[in-house]
């Protein structure tokens, strides 16, 4: 079984939905796991938790709370890697009420400062390149809907380096249109530095804005996003977004970032609700845990959505958001139109959308 160093771990959980954590080799296969390597987990687990989750106090009762069940034979039927792991990560997500908590069995994983990973080689930098790649850049589906509105599936944000150009490009064939749906409903998150690129395609050249901030526990730093004003490509139009309740994370920020900064409206469901990134971490017998170590601070709120999810400006089921989103736009459009034929076109149209007489992309669950 080849080894799945923490970058690469990262990378896919960037690209896929939370606890899916391995690339192409597929996870290892479960092996039986003993009462001693159980405690001796969720020991090295409560250490890391204590040392690195963002809110300490939290941390701390999380900690005590795992120790005891385990001391208490909570995990005994968990005779195998897989069901400890997943056993494990239900656990840390309800009791720590955190949506990105979860660990996995990854033999392998290297301990680096957390906060400040380790320059990837060569070999896993070609191999981040053939992850993303088989993933589209994170971009689903780019289309032309009826009435010139321009569509843009975004399901991941990897990390901007390899991602970056794509965003460009999707946005490249989005000009023109006379408005753009950005569907962020199975966007499961991803690198807040992509979140900005992508969101710098969307603000006039000159026009640079402060979109968020990430406080780091471990390293005790603050960071902050900016819009990247070297983006060429700039899209003027009205902008819909489309939210679910499997938006997280990235996908979150990216909707909270469009709502904040009044550039989008939002429609569709409230967002899942994490807002604190993190890092994986060795535990032990060959374990590793994502554990958040930041926080997101949003300069025009001064919070962020953890718990709360992001509210959408028109609240309709996920299912019928483009639907909504699509008829809205043409609506928009029709304001504005002043001949008497291009106006009865449009409104035809509009009965269409409403209807569900228009094909367009289905909003169905993921793929297993």
């Amino acid at each position: 079984m080849t080894k799945h160093p923490l970058r690469l771990l990262v990378l896919a959980v960037a690209l896929l939905p939370l606890g899916v954590a391995f690339a192409q080799d597929g996870p290892p296969s479960p092996k039986p796991i003993d009462a001693k390597a159980r405690k001796a987990v969720i020991a090295a687990l409560g250490t890391q938790l204590q040392a690195n989750y963002v809110f300490p106090e939290v941390a701390m009762s999380l900690s005590t709370q795992l120790a005891a069940k385990e001391a208490a034979g909570g995990y005994a039927a968990a005779t195998d890697t897989a069901a400890f792991a997943e056993a494990v990560s239900k656990d840390l997500r309800e009791l720590g009420k955190d949506g990105h908590f979860f660990m996995e069995f990854a033999p392998g994983v290297e301990a680096v400062p957390v906060g400040k990973p380790k320059v990837p080689s060569a070999e896993e930098m070609a191999r981040d390149r053939t992850i993303v790649g088989q993933r589209a850049y994170g971009i689903e589906r780019v289309e032309r809907l009826r009435g010139n509105i321009a569509y843009i599936d975004v399901r991941g944000f990897g990390p901007p380096h390899l991602v970056g150009d794509a965003f460009t490009a999707a946005m490249t064939l989005a000009q023109g249109s006379d408005a753009l749906i950005l569907d962020l409903r199975r966007n499961g998150g991803g690198e807040p530095a992509s979140v900005a690129h992508l969101l710098s395609h969307f603000f006039p050249h000159g026009d640079v804005r402060h979109l968020n901030d990430i406080y780091t526990r471990p390293t005790n730093e603050t960071q902050q996003y900016w819009t990247n004003p070297s983006v060429s490509v700039r899209y003027t139009g009205p902008v819909y977004v489309l939210t679910s309740p499997r938006t997280f994370s990235g996908g979150e920020e990216a909707a909270y970032d469009f709502q904040t900064q009044e550039r989008a409206t939002l429609v569709g469901e409230t967002t899942g609700g994490g807002a604190n990134p993190g890092d994986f971490v060795p535990v032990a017998e060959g374990f590793a845990a994502f554990i958040p170590t930041g926080r997101a601070i949003n300069p025009v709120t001064g919070t962020n959505w953890e718990h709360v999810g992001v509210k959408p400006d028109i609240a309709v089921p996920a299912a019928d958001a483009l639907k909504v989103a699509h008829a809205a736009a043409l609506k928009q459009r029709l304001a504005s139109v002043q001949d008497a034929e291009e106006k009865s076109a449009l409104q035809a149209l509009i009965g269409q959308v409403e209807s569900g007489t228009v094909p367009g992309p289905v909003f169905a669950p993921p793929r297993r």
